[in-house]
């Protein structure tokens, strides 16, 4: 028989436990619905406990030695599981690197107004990457440049941790800044 570019069909994998008739061990650890302890049986004997009470047969750690399952609402279980997973999603908090462009000669009061936003985006739990620039002659100066990158560093240094210090890359010089 000569194969086409398809693959054969074989049945969908689920994601998740298995359940009732996909449980095909010969013995299991059964657990109640109340959560009480029945003991080791067969798979077979496990299964028909969970239809007479009206549940599934749900497989809760397929890795111990005999498998341990438990009777309960499979739907009801899936729902449980969804709504732990979306709010494990709803508390990460995805990690920005935020940009502050500053000058070698920068002045008093526009550092102070830059200092202000480079805390609020490091209490807000962000990265902040700190850009400082050079034109022209400035590049004759770059002690000025590291000094303004020094007195970033420890006028914030008690809310950050260095990343990366600064170093020069072609006209610019470059420093993250990472919350402790």
């Amino acid at each position: 028989m000569a194969r086409g570019p398809y693959p054969s069909p074989q049945a969908p994998t689920r994601e998740g436990p298995r359940v009732n008739e996909e449980i095909r061990v010969p013995q299991v650890r059964l657990i109640g619905q109340n959560g009480e302890m029945i003991g080791v049986m067969s798979a077979r004997e496990a299964l028909m406990r969970a239809f007479d009470a009206g549940l599934d047969l749900v497989e809760i750690s397929p890795n111990a030695v005999p498998p341990v399952c438990k009777i309960l609402d499979y739907g009801k279980y899936k729902y449980e599981q969804q709504k732990k997973a979306s709010e494990a999603r709803k508390k990460q908090k995805i990690v920005e690197i935020k940009e502050i462009k500053v000058r070698p000669n920068i002045d008093d009061h526009d550092y102070d107004v830059k200092m202000r936003q480079m805390r609020g985006f490091i209490e807000g739990g962000d990265k902040v990457k700190v850009t400082l620039r050079f034109r022209g002659r400035e590049m004759a100066h770059q002690d000025l440049g590291a000094k303004v990158l020094e007195r970033i560093r420890t006028d914030l240094a008690d809310l950050v941790k260095v990343e990366q210090f600064p170093r020069l890359e072609n006209r610019q010089m470059i420093m993250v800044l990472a919350p402790k």
